[in-house]
């Protein structure tokens, strides 16, 4: 039914213009936004199927949460809608050199935090299904969001969906040594491992002399089949490089450094994801992912907000060596 299948949580984003600090605020831009939701539409831009589950509040907030991943072409009816919690909100204060931008979490007992297992017909959701998609955000948000984060895993592979799983470490969720405690057992059932060298340390205490060393021992670890590396090197707030490389049975597919100048780097990751699962998915191809997710990340610098707004043609025109050049 489904090329991809996401599951976590998605906030009202609120960012004071102009570079405000919050206690300057008189207005903020408000976007939606959430790990799995950025990878579900970024899938969906891409022309790929996309669903997203989750569980909102029977409010507007909710509504409006739900109305922007439709406006973007995700398919939210697997979504449970809930009398009790709230949508989780989040707010940035973006810097400048040499202030680094900031976020401030206010989602504490949000309606997804409250979830249960057995309160999604996961065989239904997959049935048909290519792919299933999730962070290590969901199953930091509570107990019962980690039980049903474990629920949906095995119910992918159990119905022939392959998994992949961002580890997408964050502090103010959680510990190492409790990330590292509930997600350890899950990467059992996981096909595609995206991380970062240093959430990669954090959470399993894997260091190695390089990225490449570090992919290689992930994979030889946890048996993944694929370990995908993000790669950013912060040249100021507002100027980055970024690149990515990945792992697959003893070799490593590279691919070129993207300068970006960044509009909002809010979802590059995720955006990083979504055009891998495209190549990959697509293609077939290790090193087609990598390139997708490579030039498909850059661009979504480009953009405000959480969601990658680039089109599969603009992505194929990196890959071909765009220029800067006004198009008219």
């Amino acid at each position: 039914m489904y090329d991809v299948v996401t599951f976590g949580e998605a906030m009202i984003r609120l960012s004071p213009p102009n570079f405000q600090r919050l206690e300057q605020a008189r207005s903020f831009d408000l976007y939606v936004g959430g790990a799995e939701l950025n990878v579900a539409v970024g899938v969906s831009r891409l022309g790929m199927k996309s669903a997203w589950v989750s569980k909102l509040p029977k409010n507007g907030m909710g509504t409006l949460i739900r109305n922007r991943a439709q406006e973007a072409g995700v398919d939210c009816s697997h979504v449970i809608w809930s009398e009790k919690g709230r949508a989780g909100l989040y707010f940035i204060e973006f810097g400048s050199s040499p202030r680094a931008s900031s976020v401030l979490y206010d989602r504490a007992y949000s309606a997804i935090s409250m979830i249960q297992p057995e309160e999604i017909d996961w065989p239904k959701v997959f049935s048909g299904s290519k792919h299933f998609h999730v962070s290590g955000i969901t199953p930091a948000l509570s107990p019962s969001a980690a039980e049903t984060t474990v629920e949906a895993i095995k119910a992918a592979k159990k119905g022939g969906v392959t998994v992949s799983y961002d580890l997408n470490y964050r502090k103010k969720l959680w510990s190492p040594a409790d990330a590292k405690k509930i997600q350890e057992p899950m990467m059992a059932n996981v096909d595609i491992l995206i991380t970062t060298e240093e959430d990669t340390n954090i959470v399993f205490g894997i260091k190695e002399k390089n990225y490449e060393a570090a992919a290689e021992k992930l994979a030889q670890t946890f048996k993944f089949k694929i370990v995908a590396i993000t790669l950013r090197e912060d040249l100021s707030v507002w100027r980055n490089n970024w690149t990515a490389i990945a792992y697959q049975d003893g070799k490593i597919f590279r691919d070129k450094k993207y300068e970006v100048e960044i509009v909002d780097r809010v979802g590059a990751g995720d955006s990083f994801t979504a055009g891998f699962l495209y190549g990959w998915i697509k293609e077939k191809d290790v090193q087609k992912g990598v390139q997708y997710g490579n030039a498909f990340a850059a661009l979504k610098h480009t953009f405000p907000g959480d969601f990658n707004w680039s089109t599969l043609e603009e992505v194929e025109a990196q890959l071909k060596g765009a220029g800067l050049r006004i198009s008219r």
